[in-house]
């Protein structure tokens, strides 16, 4: 079993900064995708970004293309989301993902509030 642990959501005004990390336990070996989806009210669960072992492969969203940054630190076992330019409909449940073989772990989520 792999445990995931979110931090760094909270509120933001539109166009600020904010950078969720995920802190990873347990047993962790192979983890051969990372990343993050979000979820807002109302709405299906998305993909926002994942990385590959080693950082070779690096995939967006296209909504947050150019203003979210994905990176991962491997020898730590965490990952993080450089999140800019911050929109009111970026607002949602944030969670962290990691793919261990054929399966898939899932954080318990963070909440990202982008209002005035």
């Amino acid at each position: 079993q792999v445990q995931l642990v979110e931090s760094g959501g909270g509120l933001v005004q539109p166009g600020g900064s904010l950078r969720l990390s995920c802190a990873t336990s347990g047993s962790i070996w192979s983890l051969n995708v990372v990343g993050w989806y979000r979820q807002a009210a109302g709405k299906e669960r998305e993909l926002v970004a994942t990385i590959t072992s080693g950082g070779g492969f690096l995939n967006y969203a296209d909504s947050v293309k150019g203003r979210f940054t994905i990176s991962r630190d491997i020898a730590k076992n965490t990952w993080s989301l450089k999140m800019n330019s911050l929109k009111p409909e970026d607002t949602a449940v944030y969670y962290c993902i990691a793919k261990q073989l054929s399966t898939t772990y899932w954080g318990k989520g963070t909440l990202v509030t982008v209002s005035s």
